[in-house]
């Protein structure tokens, strides 16, 4: 096997598993439970929103200063809010003991 297909087979691995999270994210946020899952999403929910609409403010002033256009990769963006989101699901899953 040559070095590109080495290469392309952890990636295709990464590509699913970002895939699965940001299905999985949504599954999550559209599923009813009980109340205290609520309040785990929501408090989840909450801080990834914050962490999403800080970091595209970074984006803007970052373009303002460099005087370029807008450079902001909507799979990168998805990717990270996923990421974000199950990171911060799992603290507050641990923290109220679901």
């Amino acid at each position: 096997m040559s070095t590109v297909t080495l290469l392309l087979i952890p990636f295709a691995l990464f590509l699913l598993g970002l895939i699965a999270l940001d299905v999985s994210m949504v599954v999550s946020l559209l599923k009813t439970n009980d109340e205290r899952q609520k309040l785990i999403v929501w408090k989840t929910s909450t801080f990834t929103l914050l962490v999403v609409v800080l970091t595209l403010m970074y984006d803007i002033v970052a373009s303002i200063i460099r005087v370029e256009a807008m450079e902001v990769n909507p799979f990168v963006k998805l990717s990270v809010t996923a990421m974000t989101y199950f990171v911060v699901l799992l603290y507050y899953k641990k923290k109220h003991g679901d």
